[in-house]
């Protein structure tokens, strides 16, 4: 059989898969640690880490032991029955967090719709919101996921345009503008069940609100009795130096979401936690899912978790993440324009230069053996698994600035 191209590669999957993704053209076939392998054995820096799902690195070792000795005695039970992981990952998880209660999904998605039904039924039944009347507050610039409903929620015309008749019951604010949060409040509070929020918006550009934004708004929805919900499925996990991006300002959700790196990107693996008197708001055959915690996504995202702590993975996302920016913002080119972020979330917003746009720069970088993706066409994500060290982060920092030079 003759040795397939990386364009080989590209064209099977432009045939037969359906055309809802821009991939960067390159192929890879393996992963270890911070680094990846194309078909053609190039090896690249990872500046991406799948969207925060692998900041535990590729293929961690004690991950990848974990899935493979429980796939090797049982896989799926369903939850039509008990099983022997389930309870074990149930406690660890809520002990890890501080909560009563954890509901196990998959995706990311799937968590985000969990939480917006536990908001809605909890403001029936314990709020007593009139069915029909429950809101939710949501974000200019949002990103929950694909879901109509969540689609519902954006503003952005890529997510919801041409997708008929959208979800209602949601109120748009401007992000990181509490004054905006308290006037909704004040108008609709009687019937708003949750304010749904990204402690840091990822997908708009890994905008970092200001510092109290995030503090003001939980006191807000304390205020007019609103749950304060967080998606913390990009930003927590020691992705921004702490192990939730809410630590930073001392809030506790009162239903926070987490996905993608749950598994270290091993296998979809998604959660909802929350204390009783919102939980328990759903009761049996009311909401589920067929592999919503299974046992090999248990002891997965057990290991996963202990990887953080163990590790020191918080620490050094806040280290190196600093690190990083300190570096960057030494770069001086007119392609450059800001540098943001926190931990080792973080972005550069790019300015078009002789025509050439964050893609191209993308590309570029590519060539130069470091693998990031743009978002909204300005501006580049950079996020690299939380194990790298500083010679790592110093040795990306000079193939960046390498990359600039070259425009």
């Amino acid at each position: 059989m003759a040795q397939l191209t990386p364009q080989d590669y590209m064209a099977r999957e432009d045939k037969y898969g359906a055309h809802n993704y821009h991939p960067l053209p390159v192929v890879l076939e393996k992963g270890e640690g911070v680094y990846m392998w194309d078909v053609e054995g190039n090896k690249y820096y990872d500046f991406l880490s799948a969207y925060s799902a692998v900041n535990q690195g590729h293929c961690h070792p004690k991950i990848i032991n974990a899935l493979i000795e429980q796939s090797k005695k049982l896989t799926l039970t369903s939850r039509a029955f008990y099983n022997n992981v389930l309870g074990e990952f149930e406690e660890y998880v809520t002990k890890y967090f501080g909560y009563d209660k954890v509901l196990p999904m998959n995706t990311g998605a799937e968590a985000d719709e969990t939480a917006l039904k536990l908001a809605r039924r909890w403001g029936v039944k314990k709020k007593g919101i009139a069915n029909e009347e429950v809101k939710i507050i949501c974000c200019e610039g949002n990103f929950h996921g694909r879901t109509i409903t969540i689609v519902s929620m954006s503003n952005d015309p890529d997510s919801f345009a041409n997708y008929g008749p959208l979800t209602p019951g949601f109120i748009r604010i401007p992000y990181n503008d509490t004054r905006a949060l308290e006037e909704v409040l004040e108008q609709h509070g009687k019937t708003v069940a949750g304010f749904l929020v990204e402690p840091i918006q990822g997908e708009a550009g890994v905008y970092v609100p200001d510092s109290g934004f995030l503090k003001k708004s939980y006191e807000l929805c304390k205020k007019h009795n609103v749950l304060f919900i967080a998606d913390e499925v990009q930003t927590g996990l020691a992705r921004t130096g702490k192990m939730l991006a809410c630590d930073h300002e001392g809030v506790r959700p009162d239903i926070l979401i987490l996905g993608k790196a749950l598994s270290g990107g091993v296998l979809p693996v998604s959660c909802a936690l929350a204390d009783d008197e919102v939980m328990l708001c759903i009761k049996p055959g009311e909401h589920g899912s067929t592999y919503g915690g299974n046992p090999v996504a248990g002891k997965v995202a057990i290991a996963a978790l202990e990887v953080l702590k163990e590790e020191n993975l918080c620490e050094n996302s806040e280290t190196l993440g600093a690190l990083f920016r300190e570096e960057l913002n030494k770069i001086n080119h007119p392609m450059k324009k800001l540098v943001r972020g926190k931990g080792l979330l973080n972005a550069v917003v790019i300015e078009p230069h002789n025509g050439k746009t964050a893609w191209d720069f993308c590309l570029a970088l590519k060539e130069n053996g470091l693998l990031a993706k743009p978002t909204h066409e300005h501006i580049v994500r950079f996020a690299p698994p939380l194990i790298i060290n500083e010679a790592q982060i110093r040795e990306c920092v000079a193939i960046i600035e390498k990359t600039f030079n070259q425009f």
